[in-house]
């Protein structure tokens, strides 16, 4: 669709066509055969033991015969975007420059549509590869309001997301999401901010597997 050669420069060409540049000019690495399978089996392993860390992760394929060390599976989980879930010490620090905000939804009935949307971003592993999805949900309902399947975990799609489904769906009373740098950054936030929305964080996400 894009036609690199064209004097209509590239940006203008991704903004007419309604995609984003990122995806335009973003060159995903080719990912190793050998990685991929590993990758396939952790997020299977990550699915049973979701408190299970590098090492552990290491140990367990270990004893399957693959072998694979702890900076390597430490690697792997970073790219496919899964951490364990266990109580961290300071998990309401936020990161530099990013404002963690409150939970809201604890002892709230949810008990109509547009009350609280969440969204969340989990690892899809496919035939050649993998990719992320970031979806929007209606919590009351548990429609998908809107969807992105990104090949990298950066703010954009998050934020074309939220944007599309308020376009189509109204805004709701509140909006929660974990605390990954996509939804704590000002460009996701500030959306939130102007539609005068609740921003509620949680430490974990709301786990689309």
């Amino acid at each position: 669709m894009i036609d690199r050669e064209h004097a209509l420069p590239v940006a203008r060409q991704a903004s007419l066509l309604g995609i984003s540049r990122g995806s335009v000019y973003y060159l995903p690495r080719p990912v190793p055969a050998a990685d991929l399978a590993v990758m396939r089996r952790m997020d299977e392993l990550h699915l049973d033991f979701p408190f299970a860390g590098s090492r552990m992760l290491r140990d367990l394929l270990n004893k399957e015969g693959v072998e694979i060390g702890r900076c390597h599976a430490a690697t792997l989980m970073k790219r496919m975007g899964i951490e364990a879930i266990y109580r961290k010490p300071n998990t309401s620090k936020p990161a530099p420059g990013h404002k963690i905000y409150p939970y809201l939804l604890r002892g709230m009935r949810i008990e109509r549509p547009n009350q609280v949307w969440a969204m969340d971003i989990t690892y899809v592993p496919m035939a050649r590869g993998f990719v992320y999805l970031a979806a929007v949900l209606d919590w009351f309902s548990r429609r998908v309001l809107s969807w992105r399947v990104p090949i990298s975990m950066e703010a954009t799609f998050c934020v074309e997301a939220l944007e599309e489904a308020m376009v189509k769906h109204g805004r709701p009373d509140i909006f929660n999401t974990d605390q990954g740098s996509q939804f704590t950054s000002q460009a996701f936030t500030e959306v939130l901010l102007k539609a005068d929305i609740a921003i509620s964080m949680d430490g974990r996400g709301v786990d689309l597997h």
